[in-house]
């Protein structure tokens, strides 16, 4: 008689699935928001967008993962912290254009699945949402047994948040003159990892828990440091200031981001001495031999968000972050011009 196969057989334990849906019940939960209906199981998310708080509300959502981040996860054996990179990474895009995040929905592609790594990863995820003010509604977690090797998964996501229309942030309001502002980033991020790894692991040949003198820490820790999340620093700047554009610097650093944000005829000039340039920055283009301006048009060189206002509201809001503690720099200006970015200053002296 034949062997009678079970989908286990082929790689798909189900029974490990459901163990994973348990231990991670309790964190999804701890995010929820009085506007989610239903419970964690079912086949959509159910969100009760709250219409009497809204006159025209706008709907903004935003997709992204986490990239070749993940291979230092994998490296390390860590899997706690690129949960905040995929939630990041969308709820500060969606919050650039003035949207409250609302919910989150994550998706885990694995290899094989292994219950307390992907316990892991979604505790990352649910730790992010909580922070961001955002629920965790649903999600989806797929075993490709012989697709992902044993161990490896990628992670993705998307967010949906909403913004009064009269609150939207585009383009329309930026002008000469105004003043940009730059709020600190955590570290590299989830972009140019690529380029990182290429520098850090090919071309030094370091181990991931090497201990780098200049960082005071392993180049593993310090690349794993998370993506910084800003809605709890920005809505309030949001509702409560004249914001003409913000700019979120992910893959494209300075040089791709920056522009989104500017009508045509408008460029911005930067003064990349104001700001202290966290360490690992200036270690990647040395051990790299990497060029500055390729270093600002993949990096975010420590600023991670930035706003642009008029000079008189540039004042308010710098005096309205000193307030809550919250670091900021005065980093340019909006000029006339072909809608590009001048970086000047620090490295750019000659």
């Amino acid at each position: 008689m034949a062997e009678q196969l079970t989908y286990k057989d082929s790689g798909v334990d189900i029974d490990a699935g459901n163990k994973s849906v348990q231990l991670i019940k309790d964190s999804v939960k701890a995010t929820y928001r009085p506007e989610v209906l239903g419970d964690l199981g079912g086949f959509g998310g159910l969100f009760a967008l709250n219409s009497g708080k809204y006159k025209e509300p706008i709907l903004v959502s935003g997709t992204d993962g986490v990239g070749t981040k993940l291979r230092l996860a994998f490296m390390l054996d860590k899997h706690d912290t690129v949960g905040q990179d995929a939630v990041a990474m969308c709820v500060n895009d969606i919050l650039v254009q003035g949207a409250e995040p609302l919910f989150f929905l994550d998706y885990l592609a694995v290899g094989k699945l292994d219950p307390e790594q992907v316990a892991d990863v979604v505790k990352g995820v649910a730790g992010a949402c909580k922070e961001s003010g955002c629920a965790l509604i649903g999600g989806e977690t797929a075993e490709m047994s012989g697709f992902y090797p044993v161990g490896e998964y990628d992670i993705a996501g998307f967010a949906v948040g909403v913004v009064e229309k009269s609150k939207l942030i585009t383009s329309e309001k930026v002008k000469e003159g105004d003043v940009v502002l730059g709020l600190p980033s955590s570290g590299v991020h989830s972009n140019g990892y690529s380029l990182v790894r290429k520098i850090c692991f090919d071309l030094k040949g370091f181990k991931g828990d090497e201990y780098i003198e200049e960082l005071g820490k392993t180049i593993g820790e310090e690349l794993l440091t998370p993506t910084r999340l800003y809605p709890k620093s920005c809505l309030p700047l949001i509702e409560n200031f004249d914001i003409h554009g913000m700019v979120h610097i992910t893959g494209g650093g300075f040089y791709e981001n920056i522009p989104r944000a500017l009508p045509e005829d408008m460029a911005v000039e930067i003064d990349s001495s104001v700001w202290q340039m966290p360490a690992i920055f200036r270690l990647l283009q040395q051990w790299g031999n990497v060029d500055w301006k390729e270093m600002y048009r993949t990096f975010n060189m420590g600023i991670g968000m930035i706003i642009i206002a008029s000079a008189e509201e540039a004042e308010k809001i710098k005096e309205h972050l000193a307030g809550v503690q919250e670091t900021v720099y005065e980093i340019g200006r909006v000029v006339k011009g072909n809608h590009d970015v001048t970086i000047k200053g620090g490295v750019f002296h000659d």
